[in-house]
């Protein structure tokens, strides 16, 4: 594993992710989780829809890079908007991505990163995620990891500060999902395919837009999303 992926995936990383719970404070608010099983729950069916989607899409980024002529990133970053079905969602995930990209061009100067933010200035967060990994030296399916391990560990974060959970015990569970983060990221790496970017994983989660555009409406909100 390349050690950038460890800064790529530090919540301490100043580019905001820590403000965003990925669905997990209107989860909550909704009752649907409550406890260490329901959010274990939670965290499975995210990391294998949204989080699948995020990874192969940060994977196929940072394959991108190294394809030929015209500039892949605005193909790349429709095929993530036709992906995310949620309005909030996609919001989200822009913000993240360019908060992400302002911060690795600052730690891993590159043209790559130069062409994304001037073809995509508001990327995706896995588009963003993807050239950084590359910018970094990391390679696709480091990319892919990086992605599957931040669809579960923000709203897992999250959850700790909403429920007031045992820490130790959502770590325990984050570390009996450490086998399904590595065939998420072995599915996301085998998917990648910068010249087909049409046929990257497409599956959905309702209940996650659903989530989205009530915590976008709601009044008082802890987290952005």
């Amino acid at each position: 594993m390349n050690p950038a992926l460890l800064l790529l995936t530090d919540s301490r990383l100043p580019a905001g992710g820590h403000a965003h719970s990925g669905g997990m404070e209107q989860a909550v608010r909704s009752g649907a989780v409550h406890d260490v099983p329901s959010l274990g729950s939670f965290l499975r069916g995210r990391l294998a829809t949204s989080g699948l989607v995020a990874a192969a899409l940060a994977a196929t980024a940072c394959a991108a890079t190294t394809a030929a002529e015209p500039s892949p990133w605005a193909a790349l970053d429709g095929e993530a908007d036709a992906r995310t079905a949620s309005p909030a969602q996609r919001d989200a995930s822009r913000t993240q991505g360019r908060l992400l990209l302002r911060v690795a061009r600052r730690v891993w100067p590159s043209a790559v990163l130069d062409d994304l933010a001037r073809d995509v200035p508001n990327a995706h967060h896995p588009i963003a995620l993807g050239a950084a990994a590359h910018a970094a030296g990391a390679s696709p399916e480091d990319a892919a990891l990086a992605a599957a391990y931040h669809a579960i560990t923000g709203p897992a974060t999250a959850a700790v500060r909403l429920l007031g959970l045992d820490p130790v015990a959502v770590h325990r569970l984050l570390a009996g999902l450490g086998p399904d983060l590595t065939d998420t990221a072995a599915q996301a790496g085998l998917a990648a395919d910068p010249t087909r970017p049409g046929r990257l994983p497409a599956h959905s989660a309702p209940a996650l837009d659903l989530l989205a555009e009530q915590h976008a409406r709601a009044r008082t909100r802890l987290f952005v999303s």
